[in-house]
C-alpha cells in the first residue's frame, strides 16, 4: 500500500544547519518539496539563493558519479523539480540583523572563498532539478496553497518569519482555511538564547512577524494556532551531529580545507562549511553541531497535517503563552513569559536539568516544563490590563522519540552510512 506524500513550503534562510536540513528534505521520501522560498536571515537573500544553487549542483555532480545514491534522495528529480523562489530581503519593521557571525559572509562558513571549485550551475529557466522563478515567494506560496487540496501543505518555518507574515497581510483568510500545518524552528523559552543572552536567532531577526502571526492584536488575525507547532531552542539544542561522529562514520579525512580527492561530492560538500562550523563550535566548548532546522524537518515528516491536532509516538508538546519584545535594546526576540502565573514555566536563573533531576528524585509530579522553584508570590499592582494574561496559547514541542535517533536517521539519509 502507497503512503501518502507531505507536501511542503519549505521557507528558509540557508546558512550551514538549513542547508543540512533541506539535503534531510530531499533524502526523505515522506515528503514532496513544492517549493524552496529564501529570504535574508542568516546571511543576505543573494547568497540564500546561492546556496540552495550550490547544494543542488553538489548533488547533481553527487548522483552523477554515484547514480545508485538517486534513490536515497527521492525529492531530487528532473520530474517532480521545486520551485524556488526569493523572499523577504528585511524585516517587516526595524534594523536588516544577519548571522554572519556564525555562518560566514556567504552563509555557509566561507565556502565561496575557501572552496572556489563548488559552485552554483545552471543558472537559466532550465535548470535540471529546481524551477527558478521570478514570482515572488508570496505569489508562489499562495498559487501552491490555492492549488492543493484543503489543509494538506505543511509550511516548514526554518528562517525568519517574514514571508510567512507577508502571506497573511494579503491573503489571510484563504491561508488560515487552507494550510495543513505550520513547522516553525524559532524563540526561547526557558532557555538562554543563542543570538543573545535572551533571544534566538529567527524571532530575533524579524519580532514583528511573530508577533503578527502568533500574537496578533486581534484575535481573528494571524495563524490558526492549533495548526502550529513550535520547535523553540528548549527543545532542538540537545540533538546534535557530533564531529568525532561525522569523522569517524562520513568523512575520515575531516579537516581544514576539505579536498575532493577520494571523497564522494556530497561530503566534501558538506565537509567544505562544516569545518568552519566546527572552528566557531569549538570556541564555544562544543564539538558538535546543533540541528535546531533538522529537528523541524523531522518534526514535519513525522507529523502530517492530516495528524491534526494529535502528534505521532514518541512526540509530544505543550502550549505555552508568552509575547515577544520587538523594540529592546538588549532584550529584542526574546519571548517574554509571566512566570507569575505560568505553572509551566521555570523559575528565572533555574536550570532546566537540575530543576528535572530534582523532581524526579523527589517523586514529585510533573510535566516536562514543571518548576517547584518558583520564588514567592509578592503583592503586585494590579489593574484591567495587568490582570489579563498577555499572549496566545502556542504548541511549544517538548517531546522527540530523541537526539540519537535523529542522529542516526541523518547519517543515514544523507550520506547513506
Amino acid at each position: 500500500m502507497s503512503v501518502e506524500r507531505i507536501p511542503v513550503i519549505i521557507d528558509t534562510d540557508p546558512g550551514v544547519d538549513d542547508i543540512i536540513a533541506i539535503l534531510f528534505a530531499l533524502a526523505s521520501p515522506e515528503l514532496e518539496i513544492l517549493s524552496i522560498n529564501v529570504s535574508f536571515g542568516n546571511t543576505d537573500i543573494q547568497s540564500s539563493y546561492k546556496n540552495i544553487l550550490k547544494l543542488y549542483a553538489a548533488l547533481e555532480t553527487h548522483c552523477n558519479d554515484y547514480p545508485e545514491d538517486r534513490q536515497r534522495f527521492a525529492n531530487f528529480s528532473s520530474s517532480s523539480r521545486p520551485i524556488l523562489v526569493a523572499g523577504s530581503e528585511r524585516p517587516l519593521e526595524g534594523d536588516l540583523h544577519s548571522a554572519q557571525y556564525f555562518h560566514g559572509r556567504d552563509g555557509l562558513g566561507g565556502i565561496s572563498e575557501r572552496h572556489p571549485e563548488i559552485r552554483t550551475t545552471n543558472l537559466t529557466d532550465d535548470h535540471p532539478y529546481l524551477r527558478l522563478s521570478t514570482k515572488s515567494a508570496l505569489e508562489t506560496s499562495l498559487d501552491l496553497i490555492a492549488e492543493f487540496p484543503e489543509r494538506s501543505i505543511t509550511y516548514i518555518a526554518l528562517g525568519p518569519l517574514t514571508n510567512l507574515a507577508l502571506l497573511l497581510r494579503h491573503h489571510g483568510d484563504l491561508v488560515r482555511n487552507r494550510i495543513g500545518r505550520v513547522v516553525c524552528m524559532g524563540g526561547a523559552l526557558d532557555v538562554p538564547g543563542n543570538t543573545s543572552p535572551v533571544a534566538e536567532f529567527n524571532f530575533f531577526a524579524d519580532p514583528f512577524a511573530v508577533k503578527e502571526l502568533l500574537i496578533p492584536t486581534s484575535s481573528h488575525l494571524g495563524l490558526p494556532l492549533e495548526r502550529f507547532l513550535l520547535l523553540p531552542l528548549d527543545i532542538t539544542t540537545p540533538h546534535e551531529l557530533p564531529f568525532p561522529v561525522y569523522t569517524e562514520r562520513v568523512d575520515g579525512a575531516f579537516q581544514q580545507p576539505s579536498t575532493g580527492a577520494g571523497k564522494k561530492p556530497i561530503t566534501h560538500f558538506t565537509s567544505s562549511f562544516l569545518e568552519q562550523t566546527r572552528e566557531v563550535m569549538l570556541q564555544f566548548g562544543k564539538d558538535a553541531m546543533e540541528l535546531h532546522d533538522i529537528v523541524a524537518v523531522w518534526c514535519a515528516i513525522a507529523n502530517p497535517p492530516w495528524l491534526s491536532p494529535s502528534l505521532a509516538p514518541g512526540w509530544a508538546a505543550s502550549r505555552r503563552v508568552f509575547e515577544i519584545e520587538r523594540y529592546g535594546e538588549l532584550t529584542r526576540g526574546m519571548l517574554v513569559i509571566d512566570r507569575r502565573e505560568d505553572e509551566s514555566a521555570y523559575a528565572p536563573g533555574a536550570n532546566r536539568a537540575e530543576v528535572q533531576a530534582a523532581l524526579d528524585d523527589s517523586k514529585a509530579k510533573h510535566g516536562p516544563w514543571e518548576s517547584t522553584a518558583m520564588p514567592a508570590e509578592v503583592e503586585v499592582e494590579r489593574n484591567a490590563d495587568i490582570g489579563k494574561k498577555a499572549g496566545a496559547s502556542v504548541n511549544c514541542v517538548t517531546t522527540t522519540p530523541g537526539p540519537t535517533v535523529l542522529l542516526e536517521l541523518l547519517l543515514q539519509r544523507v550520506w547513506g552510512v
